[in-house]
């Protein structure tokens, strides 16, 4: 089962230290070396982003920063794990070395044959898209 683990932290304006990019490096190795980890990457400072949201009609853009947010996304991880609990497990050694925030962990969908209508009702909406 793939498990994306969305981190959630205020944000600081202040860049890891060179000790805690280290600990999060090993950490890193120590789940890749262990077939779990997929993809990782952190977020830059959200007055370099947007978000972009529809009503309807209308789309609206918001350029960051986002200073209303208490916590925004910082992070995520795609991970490889065998139950939800192993994915938990994973996630409070990460929360560990990450300091405070908080990681939202979602199964992936996955998909046994896209293009079958009778896999899930979203796959037959969205092959009928396509």
């Amino acid at each position: 089962m793939r498990f994306l683990a969305i981190y959630r932290a205020a944000e600081t304006g202040v860049p890891p230290t060179p000790e805690h990019m280290a600990a999060m490096g090993a950490l890193i190795q120590e789940m890749t070396d262990a077939g779990v980890l997929l993809s990782t990457e952190g977020c830059l400072p959200s007055a370099l982003g947007a978000r972009v949201r529809r009503s309807g009609d209308t789309v609206t853009v918001t350029d960051g920063p986002f200073t209303e947010a208490k916590e925004l996304v910082a992070g995520f991880a795609l991970i490889q794990a065998r139950s939800k609990d192993e994915a938990i497990a994973w996630t409070r050694r990460f929360l560990q070395v990450a300091g405070d925030g908080e990681s939202e962990i979602r199964q992936v969908y996955e998909a046994p044959g896209f293009a079958s209508a009778d896999a899930h009702p979203c796959t037959a909406q969205l092959a009928a898209q396509a």
